[in-house]
Order: structure tokens, then C-alpha cells, then sequence
């Protein structure tokens, strides 16, 4: 029975292809079949056929691009850590292969990893469709930040809760994975990469009474771009896909049906990675 890899690599890293190299060789000696898939070389569609596991080359952010492109798949990730610290990407180039063997002999630890689907409805109709790890982000474009947003949640029963009017300068909806990125940044609180719920976190909020919420993953959330607007506004999902809103527009969030499945990347590396960021302990302590 024949198998396939996949390989993301991200060649601003260089380390990136003499790794892919070498992770080749090993798996055509373990009767794999290898595909490359390269940012700068692709525009984010992949017809893969049947694949049985990725490996994700960079840092976190080739992570959140592979998972975007695989979610559809339930495949497993292996992410090889090119960056800085990462807190999604958490093997390092030299243990690779231990932990690629350790998998296939089925004793590696896979991280479930939550996923949302992000849409926009303009005048009844859904305009775009996708899918994030992290989080999905409604900002000013202009100058001026001032943002204005309504913003409800739906619950899995259909009742739906009014979450009030926010001027800020924007709004992040975030998942577990993406609550140590941006949304951490803002103020939001740091949760459980595993958990099953979502951040609702306001940037800069013009009234201090809007906080960062914390809810189920179930039902949906729902936010409208008010009529008036000092500044074009953008949707801005996983840092990297940028869509345009208009005033009207509906943007849809829920907790996708496909989930992103980390090898080695569990819940002791997030900590791990947590506490040396973040300098608990004084962070040296592995």
C-alpha cells in the first residue's frame, strides 16, 4: 500500500530546503511518496489525493497556512519549528524523525486543535468562505481606527444573545490556538490550546467597559459593520487572508466541523513555550 507526505515549506527560512531535502530522503527509504508544496510557488489551492500525514517546515505561521490548506484532509501535522519560539510549531530539526517514527508506530501525542469558519453575507448572500486556527479580526484600514460593530452570539439552540455595540479600534474573535497571539496582545486571557471555546476580545475599546469574553464554541457569532464608518474596514483572518467589508456586511463565525490534529505539539509544549515567553520561573526552566 503506497503512502504520501506532504511537505510545507516556507523558503524565507533557510534551513527550510536542506531540511525538506533530508526528510525526503528519509521517508523515500520508508517507501513514502513526497510532495512539495511551497509558498511562493502556490496560491493556496492543493488537489493532494490521499496523504497521510504533513510535515509544516517554518514557524508558526507556516503552521496556520498549512492548516488551512489540509483542514479538509484529517491528516495529522508535524510541525518542524524554522522560527523563533513557537508556540504551535514545537519539534525541533533535530527531532524530526524521532518523533515522525514515534508516530508511525502510533506513541506520538496529537494535539486536537479547534478551527473556525469565518463567512460574509453582503445583501443575503455569502460573499466569502474560510476556515482559521488562530483568529479572525475586523479593523479599520484608515487612519482613523474608530471601528463600529454590533455584535450577538448565537447559541447551538438558536437563542441569540445581544453583546451590545462596540466602538473600538477593532475585534478579535479568537480560538484557543490563537488566544497566545494577538488577541494575548490586546489583553485578552490566555486558555487551554485544547479547550472548546472562543475569545471575543475588543481592541482598544472607546468605552473600558467592553471586555474580552470568553464563550462556547457551539452556536455562532454574528457581527455587523454599522453604517457609519470613519475608515474602510477590513476582515483579516489567521494574519494572512485579507478581505474588504462594507457597511451592512455580516460576518458569520463558528466553530468549524474539521479540526486541525498537531503531532508532538501538545499541550506540555504550549506550556513549555508558554512559561519560557512569558518568563515565568524565569522561563529557563524546560
Amino acid at each position: 500500500m503506497s503512502k504520501k507526505a506532504l511537505l510545507f515549506v516556507n523558503n524565507k527560512k533557510p534551513a527550510a530546503a536542506p531540511l525538506g531535502e533530508q526528510i525526503q530522503n528519509v521517508l523515500a527509504r520508508r517507501s513514502y511518496e513526497v510532495d512539495f508544496f511551497s509558498f511562493e510557488q502556490n496560491t493556496g489551492h492543493y488537489e493532494p489525493g490521499n496523504i497521510n500525514i504533513c510535515f509544516s517546515l517554518g514557524g508558526d505561521g507556516t503552521v496556520l497556512f498549512a492548516s488551512r490548506i489540509i483542514a479538509f484532509l484529517n491528516v495529522p501535522v508535524l510541525p518542524v519549528n524554522l522560527g523563533t519560539l513557537g508556540f504551535i510549531s514545537a519539534v525541533s530539526p533535530s527531532q524530526w524523525e524521532e518523533t515522525f517514527t514515534k508516530w508511525e508506530e502510533g506513541r506520538a501525542v496529537i494535539s486536537r486543535r479547534l478551527m473556525m469558519d469565518v463567512a460574509i453575507e453582503r445583501g443575503g448572500e455569502i460573499i466569502f468562505q474560510g476556515i482559521c486556527l488562530n483568529d479572525a479580526v475586523i479593523s479599520a484600514a484608515g487612519i482613523a481606527k474608530l471601528v463600529r460593530l454590533e455584535v450577538e452570539a448565537e447559541t447551538a439552540a438558536g437563542d441569540r444573545i445581544d453583546l451590545g455595540q462596540f466602538r473600538a479600534d477593532g475585534l478579535i474573535v479568537a480560538t484557543p490556538t490563537g488566544s497566545s497571539g494577538y488577541s494575548v496582545a490586546a489583553g485578552g486571557p490566555i486558555i487551554d490550546p485544547e479547550m472548546d471555546a472562543v475569545i471575543i476580545n475588543p481592541i482598544c475599546p472607546f468605552t473600558l467597559t467592553n471586555r474580552p469574553i470568553v464563550i462556547p464554541s457551539e452556536g455562532r457569532i454574528i457581527t455587523l459593520v454599522e453604517q457609519e464608518q470613519r475608515s474602510d474596514v477590513l476582515l483579516t483572518v489567521d494574519g494572512q487572508i485579507t478581505k474588504p467589508l462594507e457597511c451592512g456586511d455580516r460576518i458569520i463565525m463558528s466553530r468549524s466541523s474539521h479540526s486541525l490534529h498537531l503531532v508532538a505539539s501538545d499541550r506540555l509544549a504550549f506550556y513549555r513555550a508558554l512559561r519560557t515567553k512569558l518568563a515565568w520561573s524565569g522561563g529557563n526552566n524546560a
